[in-house]
């Protein structure tokens, strides 16, 4: 009975690190506001938008980035879309602050008051581990 203890205790400790690895490997959805009016953005633009280098997409369009405070959606976002880890990105962030060169982006406690908040405000464009609220946003799709 005590081996079958260890190899239940081994089945479970390897269930949970392929939880946290395929938790890591989720994608984000890219979110914006309906007066957004491509469908897609490049992969360049979109880090452009979060690093705070660019306010506009290639339409002219001025664009608002939001953020989430943490969890797995938002590190997955930084590291794939931003290349940074969420202390280098909030590093960069307050270094614009400091120098007089950007304002932090508004940052939200769960996906849903950031859509809210992206849905009510013209050029708001964040990101969401999926969408619930079709027709009162658009979704980006990214391109290379």
């Amino acid at each position: 009975m005590r081996a079958t203890s260890r190899v239940c205790a081994s089945l479970l400790g390897l269930a949970a690190i392929f939880a946290c690895v395929s938790a890591r490997a989720q994608d984000v959805v890219i979110v914006a506001n309906k007066n957004v009016t491509l469908d897609t953005i490049s992969a360049a633009q979109l880090r452009e938008i979060f690093t705070g280098v660019r306010s506009r997409l290639s339409d002219g369009t001025r664009v608002v980035p939001v953020l989430l405070k943490g969890g797995p959606a938002h590190e997955v976002f930084l590291r794939k879309h931003v290349g940074e880890n969420p202390e280098e990105f909030r590093t960069r962030w307050r270094k614009a602050v400091f120098t007089g060169q950007g304002a932090m982006p508004k940052e939200f406690d769960s996906e849903g008051a950031l859509l809210d908040y992206v849905a009510k405000y013209p050029g708001a464009i964040g990101y969401v581990s999926r969408v619930d609220a079709a027709g009162k946003i658009r979704v980006l799709n990214i391109f290379p």
